[in-house]
């Protein structure tokens, strides 16, 4: 079984307001200086979980914002407990300086921004402007072992034409700095402002590969190969794919849940290979319709099956990435456990569906958020963030579909 682990990109807010805080450098200087001699009574964090680079902490572009990692886990149990942990030693840093954490992908509140001192982020501000000046958006990115990047680029080759599934589970950016936007996934809106994101075409092999990337960065456009913001990428420093679509979940446990859907991905994609069926030549501007799709109407309504590119419901369309995996799912003992959890997000929606229900009960204008709304908003996610256990009712699996599946270049019309 593969290993895998996250990344996620969490708010740092004020519990009172909504606001995000600029407070990134003093949450990790204070694990620094302060809690690395001894665990402070009452936190429950070791001090191997609190000290310096082992705490899983770190800057991002933000102050408002501030990033944890995972080790490499095996089940979904494992990794669902760092998950858990890795936000609650944010939450425990964010509190001592009167603040909180909040797993949203954008802030709803407005307040001002204020880029992390550091002379990488200082070019990119120089050099692309309000696309770096605004870009408070919190990812969550999944890193998946292979055994070398040439393993690793074919399965880029054949998960591109999927992701966008994901992108609709994990929707959990309706709100945009006081603004409703009217997507489910603003931060991919946001993000997709980056020169080199979104979808990626084929790339064949390592070389190709490598010489795109190496081309992109000879444009002079890109600072480094750290800017080539792919969908999903070979990491730069471990040995595994990286799968970057997601928004931020609000529950630890649906964050978990996409990690195992995006393994089976990968391990899915190798069986392919091996059993000789070539990556899916699906044009890159459909990806990037079916992804412009999944960020806006998430879970709502229609999202673009990844078999044939037409509109389908959204619930059929996740159900048949589950099917689609299954047999790897299956050998790996998580079949039930993908069912279960996916028929929960379709039963009370996704991040971006909770969001709004919040705002609409709260908001004095009913459906049109206001500021109190929004600050609910805000005090929900800082609720869900940490919670600990899930009690959401009848949350028994749901019938898989069993249709067969079109190829896209097959699709009548």
């Amino acid at each position: 079984m593969r290993t895998f682990g996250v990344e996620e990109e969490l708010l740092i807010v004020d519990p009172l307001t909504g606001e995000p805080l600029a407070l990134a450098d003093a949450l990790l200087s204070g694990i620094a200086e302060n809690d690395r001699a001894q665990d402070e009574p009452g936190t429950g964090f070791s001090p191997e979980e609190i000290d310096g680079p082992e705490t899983g902490l770190s800057h991002e572009l933000k102050l408002e914002q501030i990033e944890t990692q995972t080790r490499p886990c095996r089940s979904y149990g494992e990794l669902l407990h760092q998950i858990r942990r890795a936000r609650g030693l944010a939450s425990h840093a964010a509190r001592r300086h009167g603040a909180r954490i909040a797993a949203l992908a954008t802030s709803p509140v407005d307040a001002a921004l204020h880029t992390t001192p550091d002379p990488r982020y200082a070019i990119m501000l120089e050099r692309f402007g309000i696309t770096a000046h605004e870009q408070l958006t919190c990812g969550f990115h999944v890193h998946t072992s292979v055994e070398s990047p040439e393993e690793g680029v074919v399965v880029l080759d054949r998960i591109r034409d999927k992701l966008a599934v994901v992108t609709a589970i994990s929707a959990n950016s309706p709100y945009w700095r006081g603004l409703a936007t009217g997507f489910e996934s603003y931060r991919t809106q946001a993000w997709n402002r980056w020169p080199s994101s979104g979808p990626s075409a084929i790339f064949g092999s390592l070389a190709s590969y490598r010489r795109v990337v190496r081309r992109l960065i000879e444009t002079g456009v890109l600072l480094d190969e750290g800017m080539v913001y792919f969908d999903a990428r070979l990491s730069r420093h471990v040995p595994t794919v990286e799968v970057r679509v997601a928004d931020v979940c609000l529950r630890a446990e649906d964050a978990a849940l996409i990690a195992v859907l995006v393994r089976a991905l990968v391990e899915t994609s190798v069986r392919e290979y091996h059993a000789g069926i070539e990556p899916a030549a699906v044009p890159t501007v459909l990806l990037r319709m079916a992804s412009w799709q999944a960020s806006n109407f998430g879970l709502c309504t229609e999202l673009l099956d990844f078999g044939t590119f037409r509109p389908e419901p959204a619930a059929d369309v996740v159900w048949s990435l589950v099917e689609y995996l299954e047999p790897v799912l299956a050998e790996q003992g998580e079949f039930d456990l993908v069912q279960t959890g996916v028929a929960a997000i379709l039963s009370r929606g996704n991040g971006a569906i909770e969001q709004r229900g919040v705002a609409e009960r709260w908001s004095q204008n009913g459906s049109a958020p206001d500021a109190v709304g929004l600050a609910a908003v805000v005090e929900h996610a800082v609720q869900i963030t940490m919670r600990s256990e899930k009690d959401e009712g009848d949350t028994k699996p749901q019938p898989v579909l069993t249709w067969v599946r079109q190829d896209w270049r097959e699709a009548p019309g």
